[in-house]
């Protein structure tokens, strides 16, 4: 390895977005979310405060919730990202997260609900496997499925901020996925 080579602030990664790879020579300051909107064109997923404060850039990697802004794209060699585009799958039907969110009228202007979407998927995950929350009974034992009541949804989608005010729409149609 050559000085030059040790220099080069650049790495290739593999990744699996929405179920397609691609390797890419990244930057090792790029983040996720600047890498899937500029390089792969996937504008779902949008920057809000760049920050990891308001949620909107929320996608999921390897199945769990992550904010796209916070994270180096050079550490997810090998991961699976799954953005608002991939949700549905091959693309024919949308998922039911995305019906339920047309059905309720769950979003405004629609800046978060990219964010929102792959945030509600990923918190259903989470419970189902028994993650607690800041709210979850301490009285609920370990490891087993968190049932998801309003306040539950509410503590859990917290980190995803709507300037709209859609939140008691966007409970409705996490509620009706769940039902």
């Amino acid at each position: 390895m050559t000085r030059e080579d040790r220099l080069d602030p650049h790495s290739e990664i593999t990744l699996r977005v929405n179920g397609k790879p691609h390797t890419l020579l990244v930057d090792h300051r790029r983040v996720l979310l600047d890498l899937l909107r500029e390089d792969l064109g996937l504008t779902g997923s949008k920057k809000g405060c760049d920050h990891g404060q308001c949620g909107a850039c929320t996608v999921l990697v390897d199945g769990r919730r992550v904010n796209g802004c916070l994270l180096l794209a050079v550490t997810l060699d090998g991961s699976e990202v799954t953005t608002v585009e991939g949700l549905g799958g091959d693309g024919e039907e949308p998922h039911p997260l995305q019906r339920a969110f047309l059905e309720r009228d769950a979003f405004q202007c629609g800046y978060c609900t990219p964010g929102q979407l792959c945030s509600a998927v990923g918190m259903i995950a989470e419970a189902a496997v028994g993650h607690p929350s800041h709210v979850t009974d301490p009285a609920e034992p370990s490891g087993r499925p968190v049932p998801l009541d309003r306040t539950e949804i509410r503590e859990r989608l917290s980190g995803n901020l709507c300037r709209c005010g859609a939140y008691p729409r966007i409970v409705e149609a996490v509620e009706d996925v769940i039902g």
